[in-house]
């Protein structure tokens, strides 16, 4: 009796509250991460281990440069199912790894891949900006949840070098709107 009165009071209200709420950014279907590897931390007899997964993407508006993160994934079978709440420690190195060249304008700070880290309300993203003075691409992972936010954080430096025999170099602050 009790399992059916709060389910008809909570199941409305988890709708209401869904609907109220942003969607959260998931990467289009060919931005998704490339899965490098993954590595148990916590042995669990009965369910899946928790893991440090690592993923590479290459930054959608700047060609030439790819970035690498490592996440915890809880496992259990919570974590299996996608109920657990992932932690909040990653990690994160870009690098150039050909040319750069700058596709679209783009703002300080903006999102580079943002994707869901729990069932409900929280997200890992990687933003990008601009440091003009040293013409370096910066870019920031950190997790965010939609009452408390995490500072856990990992930023990356690329400066934007000569690659091969092309000696054009770009400026990031051209093309920061």
């Amino acid at each position: 009796m009790f399992h059916r009165l709060a389910a008809a009071v909570l199941a409305p209200l988890l709708v209401a509250l869904s609907a109220a709420l942003p969607a959260s950014e998931a990467p289009a279907a060919g931005e998704r991460p490339d899965l490098i590897f993954r590595r148990s931390t916590v042995f669990r007899l009965l369910s899946p281990n928790d893991k440090l997964a690592t993923y590479g993407i290459d930054d959608p508006d700047v060609e030439g440069v790819a970035c690498h993160f490592t996440v915890p994934e809880k496992g259990g079978w919570a974590g299996t199912f996608g109920f657990a709440e992932q932690l909040s420690e990653v990690s994160l190195s870009c690098r150039q790894i050909g040319p750069i060249r700058f596709r679209n304008r783009t703002g300080q700070g903006d999102v580079v891949f943002s994707e869901g880290r729990s069932f409900f309300f929280k997200r890992v993203q990687i933003v990008r900006g601009c440091d003009a003075r040293r013409n370096v691409l910066v870019y920031m992972i950190y997790s965010d949840k939609l009452i408390d936010g995490s500072p856990q954080n990992s930023t990356s430096s690329v400066p934007i070098m000569p690659w091969g025999a092309n000696a054009d170099i770009q400026r990031c602050s051209e093309w920061i709107r």
